[in-house]
């Protein structure tokens, strides 16, 4: 359905939901269940998952099953999370350094993951980090539970996260990802979530490169102005897959606003994710393949000129071009590696049914059969 556009998702995560890794359950609780109503009523009903299996320790088995067996994604970037809310930061750093070793030609790095509120702990915490996984790069959020209580930072904050850039920097880490835009479960939004506090970060560390993730979400506005005017500010699209999926006009709106100030030269710093296991990473990829931007949005798309279509360049830059480019990354050996390996087979025949895959496909099916 894709031709032979090579698939790159910068981001996948292996969730632990479970109870069990709740370390502020008041909080954890809620976030879990947003992550659920996000993904639970999805247009096929092959994709639809209970509450108890979604909401579990997702092991790396089932996530590499999801995205290379189960869909046409070839290889795929693994996120951990800081998000001190649960014990393992929500993705552990650990499960990100297994599935990066196992499966090295399909996860072809994983970003580090620390909280800056840890002050010295954060930077000591970074060094354990670069020598596990050899990081792409380094995921952050803008709040945290480090003291006990719900904390906000900014990204342009040189006390408490410009030591953290400046370490990054020294360990050889080049390229900053932040979650904005979507809160995070009862957190105080303020202006943490705007991105709109990158620019001071972007200005200050210029070697650096700044990624905003699910931007255009919110503040679409401010995105688009900080994608005109910095060069090294990019848009990671994770949720706007669902969207893409349910709403096509609506994700086009979004697509639109992030280049609606600079122009169509910014669909290439655009990075396609689909957050797996979020959601099922395959009916997002189809919606793409098929999806033009409607012709009667583009008429008035672009503030100061015409927004063209998306072409199929565009697309293939999006679903893997742009990060290859950013990360120096080589697709044709990427693409070789994976010729033969232990997912090939699947992919070249015709995908197995959602969730057939996984530890848990007896219970789903079961489920399904008597739910869907």
């Amino acid at each position: 359905m894709l031709g032979d556009m090579f698939v790159l998702d910068a981001v996948t995560h292996a969730y632990n939901f479970d109870t069990a890794n709740y370390a502020v359950p008041e909080h954890a609780k809620i976030i879990a269940e947003l992550s659920y109503f996000m993904a639970r009523n999805p247009p096929d009903s092959r994709y639809r998952l209970p509450a108890g299996i979604y909401l579990g320790d997702w092991s790396i088995e089932d996530t590499a099953n999801l995205l290379f067996r189960e869909s046409p994604t070839d290889a795929a970037i693994m996120h951990p999370l800081p998000i001190s809310a649960f014990h393992d930061g929500l993705v552990s750093v650990e499960k990100a350094a297994a599935a990066c070793e196992r499966w090295p030609q399909r996860f072809l790095g994983a970003y580090a993951a620390v909280d800056p509120m840890l002050g010295r702990r954060a930077l000591t915490e970074l060094e354990r980090q670069v020598d596990l996984l050899k990081p792409m790069g380094l995921k952050l959020y803008p709040n945290s539970w480090a003291t006990g209580e719900i904390t906000l930072w900014r990204m342009d904050d040189p006390q408490v996260v410009f030591p953290v850039y400046e370490k990054a920097a020294e360990l050889g880490i080049r390229h900053i990802a932040v979650h904005k835009a979507v809160p995070i479960g009862p957190v105080p939004v303020k202006d943490s979530y705007n991105p709109g506090d990158i620019e001071g970060a972007a200005a200050a560390f210029p070697e650096l490169t700044f990624e905003i993730v699910h931007g255009g979400m919110a503040f679409l506005d401010e995105t688009a102005w900080l994608l005109s005017r910095f060069e090294n500010v990019y848009v990671n699209m994770e949720i706007q897959n669902i969207i893409l999926e349910r709403r096509p006009r609506a994700f086009a709106e979004i697509l639109l606003g992030l280049v609606r100030i600079g122009g169509h030269r910014l669909f290439r710093r655009l990075f396609w994710g689909s957050g797996t296991t979020l959601y099922h990473p395959r009916p997002a990829l189809e919606a793409f393949a098929d999806f033009t931007i409607p012709e009667d949005m583009l008429d008035d798309a672009g503030l100061f000129g015409p927004i063209r279509q998306l072409r199929p360049q565009d697309k293939a830059n999006i679903l893997g071009g742009n990060y290859a480019r950013v990360h120096g990354l080589d697709l044709d050996s990427a693409r070789a590696a994976i010729a033969d390996d232990e997912f090939a087979a699947d992919q070249r025949g015709t995908l197995p049914e959602p969730y057939t895959t996984i530890a848990a496909a007896e219970a789903v099916a079961k489920w399904q059969a008597e739910h869907v």
